[in-house]
């Protein structure tokens, strides 16, 4: 077959041998390999016919790891001489690239004693090639030969000739194509090629400034970013010569664009030159090219920054703030020259508006002085404008533009970020300034932004900070003027409030929080013994900061253990002292018993207690658990209190003292999972006994929630068994009749999730009045499904059909689905299981839809609720897949009349119309119908949510909307004139988009 006259048949005949040899080449001994490879070589002057198979067998031939030393270069001289690769098929040349991509490789010193023959040779194989598939590979042994150094002798220019005729990279893929090759690969492979060598230098920056100058913005961006690219291993010796044309080049697109990618890509550039430059190494006869180089940038622009109003001074300062952030010696050329002018146009410009465009261009100079830290004394040109450039920034923070103050707020932060720039005096007229814009600003926006300043800059100066600004901020507090600016101020955040709110903001550093906690506390005591109406909000406000001060604390061992020894038995004390004052009549502080204040303090007690190390934790709780159990108060501060703490005891007069059992919640629920907690049977057997008795829903919740938590946590075991089955016990009689039929199916919810959570399996969410189930990290190892939990969810389902408690239990699902924020969830060590809602959904779902087709008329909608809410918290991406069979049911349920099922169905339906259109475009008729009728809704959220749908609608095909265009445009006229501005302002979205 080898021999024979058809060349077809001796095509056929090599191609099998080539099959062969690509299956067992490794195999192959070096006799073999140099027998095969002289056939082989032989082969190359066959017919043309037979020259794909040849080169199957020589790219076989090439992986052989025996192969004789001068094979390799023989192979490829051969190839080089006798075969024309691109008149061959692409195939046929992606296997010529191959041979030479495996040998350089394998055989790189065989290859690089060719010398300059062996990229001559290549170069000839490259030229003219046109398939992206050998493009990529072909770029890469370009980059190869010039990053390995092999010798390209007198042919470097004829190498980028053959490269760069394919910059800029004009390719689409076709639709479909599997080979999946873009055209941002094809960029990148070329730039590496363009960009490797500073050889390509007098070549390619003349390309490169021919193409900045094309009308197609691609060809800009991509000259643009080779440049930038170039830079990185250029000197000023292949700069030199292009300088001035390239300075001409950027500085048109930055002054001339619309776009704004091409002017950051020219910023890009410009810094790549300067640091460029930059690296060069002086001598007593060379020129300075950085030098030269910023001067004709600074001839350019400078004069540009005196004209404020006009539209080339942002252009200008942007050019020259990317030169100067280049490096420190271009950042002290430019500074030199730009910052005493900038400081004298400040003053003489006395509109706020144009000051304002100053001021900015002065902070991004000043911003660029952090990439280098500490102000050196010698050469900057900071220090030696320090008085000017602090009198520019006062100035603008007692300007009466907001808009100014806000930029010399953003100025004072860096100005303190510099070391060493700001003298004692200056920080203390700092603090000052910061003290006056934070609390008697009118502009909340300067207000804000003062504290947050205050926040960045109080580390860095602890001491001046918890010295000058914490005293006066307690002095404001302490005063009477808060409360009498208060009633006369119009703006809702009173001065007492912005005291709050700024020594929240100021407690960064530890030494700091050990000023501010005490003040805070203090506040807390003394909003207490008031008596005004607002004493409930005051205390709100006073938690609120020391809540912020918690989280600040949190990743400082030190910090977070001073503010929960400090500030956790402070807020119990409290709390005790007004349950215990029951004989006084009304009791002081009766405020600090209110839901919304045991509410504030819960994140309080919480958030400094989930970051403790388990001995510190093992430590406080070995002291909370039994003032709550035993009404141990010793540990208390100021412990006298008018008669014994029993808050599990049974009494109506105890009431007042079972409601802190929210803060026992807080406490317990938030330790981490390995702090042993004592009397914990004990524990859940007064917590289950008083969620199941108790009177005060509040109360009751608290308790299941604190039960559910503990039990999330519990180790499993027979101890664990045991307490679930009383908890059980307790709840089905509960359920099944009585008065308190409400207590248990809140105990139900919250233990039901807290099931699988404690097993460390977790599948369920938590309802409760105002939480959410549990996190979404379990144990390592993971029991199976307790055998109560499905028992439990078969018994929430059975509630569905339950006229009295059917809506509750029908709620309860979103709250079993949702996350928590004070109990089970993550932050406080609870005990998930990832996936837990798809788990949920998949084990329970056909229960709902088979209990709904069941049910009788009255309670259909409690089903419908129930599926809606998990549904809504399903991930979208899940929801999809099964949004055929369970479409018809949502759909069913928007006709619901309840208010929450309406709202939930399309909070549900929203995200699918824009990820699954195909499918909903089956059903649009009734969507438009459903959509249109619950736009005008008695319920604003109803009709807000209906309009979004609406909206969603457009993104449906073209065609299936076309129909209804001109029904939906009339109808979307009467939310038009909505009395509720945000209902008028999706009306206009949506009728807009249709």
């Amino acid at each position: 077959c080898l021999e024979n006259t058809d060349p077809r048949m001796r095509g056929r005949g090599i191609q099998l041998l080539s099959q062969v040899l690509l299956q067992c080449n490794s195999l192959l001994q070096e006799k073999e390999v140099l027998h095969l490879v002289l056939f082989y070589e032989n082969r190359l002057q066959d017919h043309h016919l037979v020259i794909p198979s040849v080169l199957q067998g020589l790219r076989a031939l090439s992986m052989c790891e025996v192969l004789s030393p001068g094979l390799a270069v023989s192979v490829l001289k051969a190839i080089f001489q006798e075969v024309h690769v691109q008149s061959l098929m692409q195939l046929d040349r992606h296997t010529v690239y191959s041979i030479i991509t495996n040998f350089m490789g394998t055989r790189e010193e065989e290859l690089k004693g060719l010398g300059a023959d062996f990229t001559f040779g290549f170069i000839q194989v490259m030229d003219g090639e046109k398939d992206p598939r050998n493009l990529l590979v072909a770029f890469q042994i370009v980059h190869d030969l010039i990053t390995k150094n092999y010798a390209l002798g007198p042919f470097v220019e004829e190498l980028f000739e053959v490269t760069s005729c394919y910059f800029p990279i004009d390719f689409t893929p076709p639709p479909n194509d599997p080979h999946g090759i873009q055209r941002e690969d094809l960029i990148l492979s070329l730039r590496a090629v363009l960009a490797s060598t500073p050889q390509f230098a007098e070549f390619l920056l003349p390309l490169l400034i021919e193409k900045m100058d094309s009308d197609l913005q691609s060809a800009k961006l991509d000259s643009l970013q080779t440049l930038t690219a170039c830079c990185a291993i250029y000197g000023q010796k292949e700069l030199q010569e292009f300088l001035p044309s390239l300075w001409s080049s950027l500085r048109r697109e930055v002054f001339q664009t619309a776009s704004e990618k091409v002017e950051a890509e020219c910023l890009a550039a410009l810094h790549g030159l300067s640091a460029c430059l930059s690296r060069s190494v002086l001598s007593s006869d060379t020129e300075d090219l950085l030098d030269s180089f910023l001067g004709s940038i600074l001839q350019d622009c400078r004069h540009h920054l005196c004209e404020p109003d006009m539209k080339l001074v942002w252009p200008s300062a942007k050019l020259l703030q990317a030169a100067a952030g280049a490096s420190l010696r271009a950042y002290h050329r430019v500074t030199r020259s730009v910052l005493p002018l900038l400081l004298e146009q400040y003053t003489k410009h006395p509109q706020s508006s144009q000051r304002r465009t100053i001021l900015e261009m002065l902070l991004g100079f000043l911003e660029l002085q952090q990439k280098w830290g500490h102000v050196e004394e010698d050469e900057s040109t900071l220090l030696s404008l320090q008085a000017p450039i602090c009198s520019v920034v006062f100035s603008a923070l007692t300007d009466p533009s907001v808009q100014l103050q806000l930029v010399g707020i953003r100025a004072l932060i860096v100005l303190g970020s510099l070391q060493g720039f700001l003298s004692p005096s200056d920080l203390e007229l700092v603090v000052d300034h910061l003290i006056r814009l934070a609390l008697h600003e009118e502009d909340s926006q300067s207000s804000e932004a003062a504290m947050e300043a205050a926040g960045s800059l109080a580390p860095i100066y602890p001491k001046v900070f918890s010295g000058r600004m914490v005293p006066r901020l307690e002095e404001e507090l302490q005063s009477g003027r808060a409360e009498r600016e208060e009633e006369s101020s119009r703006d809702h955040c009173s001065l007492q409030q912005r005291c709050l709110q700024a020594l929240a903001a100021v407690s960064i550093h530890t030494s700091i929080v050990r000023e501010t906690v005490p003040v805070l506390l203090q506040h807390l005591r003394k909003v207490q013994k008031g008596s005004k109406a607002r004493n409930a909000q005051d205390m709100v406000s006073v938690c609120q900061s020391l809540h912020r001060v918690a989280l600040q604390c949190q990743q400082d061992a030190e910090g977070c253990w001073y503010y929960h020894q400090t500030v956790v038995p402070c807020l119990l004390a409290m709390a005790v002292q007004a349950a215990t004052q029951e004989s006084t009549h009304p009791p002081l502080g009766k405020a600090l018993l209110e839901e919304e204040v045991l509410a504030a303090m819960v994140p309080v007690i919480s958030a400094a207690t989930t970051h403790l190390s388990p001995e510190l934790a093992a430590q406080s709780i070995s002291h909370v658990v039994p003032l709550f159990l035993d009404g141990e108060v010793s540990f208390l501060p100021q412990n006298s209190f008018p008669c014994s703490f029993q808050p599990f005891e049974d009494g109506e007069c105890l009431e007042a003292q079972r409601r802190l059992v929210v803060l026992l919640m807080a406490f317990v629920c938030s330790l981490p999972r390995n702090v042993a907690i004592p009397q914990q049977e004990r524990l859940l057997r007064e917590l289950l006994a008083l969620s199941c008795s108790c009177n005060c829903p509040f109360t009751a919740t608290t308790a299941a929630k604190c039960f559910a938590g503990l039990v999330n946590k519990h180790p499993a075991g027979q101890q664990l068994d045991e307490i679930l089955q009383l908890a059980v016990n307790r709840m089905e009689p509960g359920l099944a009749e009585g008065p308190r039929r409400i207590q248990a199916l809140t105990l139900l919810l919250w233990v039901r999730p807290a099931l699988d959570a404690g097993r460390g399996e977790r599948q369920g969410g938590r309802p409760g009045a105002d939480s959410a189930l549990p996190a979404q990290v379990t144990k390592a190892l993971v029991l199976r499904y307790h055998p109560l939990s499905s028992r439990l969810t078969d018994k929430l389902l059975g509630l569905l059909g339950d006229v009295e408690l059917g809506p509750a239990a029908a709620d309860g699902f979103s709250l079993l689905m949702a996350e928590s924020p004070d109990v089970l969830h993550k932050d406080c060590h609870a005990d998930v299981r990832i996936m837990f809602r798809q788990r949920f959904f998949t084990d329970n779902v056909p229960k709902l839809v088979q209990g709904f087709h069941g049910a009788g008329p009255d309670v259909k909608a409690n089903y419908l609720k129930g599926l809606s809410h998990v549904l809504n918290h399903l991930p979208k991406p899940v929801l999809v897949t099964e949004l055929p069979t369970l479409l018809s049911l949502l759909l069913e349920a928007l006709s619901c009349s309840d208010r929450v099922v309406q709202l939930s169905t399309l909070s549900c339906l929203q995200p699918l119309l824009l990820e699954a259109p195909q499918i909903m475009s089956l059903h649009v008729d009734t969507l438009v119908t459903k959509f249109l009728s619950l736009a005008s809704s008695p319920t604003m959220a109803v009709r807000i949510a209906a309009l979004r749908c609406a909206h969603a609608l457009t993104s449906l095909p073209t065609t299936v909307l076309l129909p209804y265009k001109a029904r939906v445009i009339r109808a979307l006229a009467k939310p038009l004139d909505d009395k509720k501005r945000l209902v008028r302002k999706e009306a206009v979205a949506a009728r807009g988009e249709w």
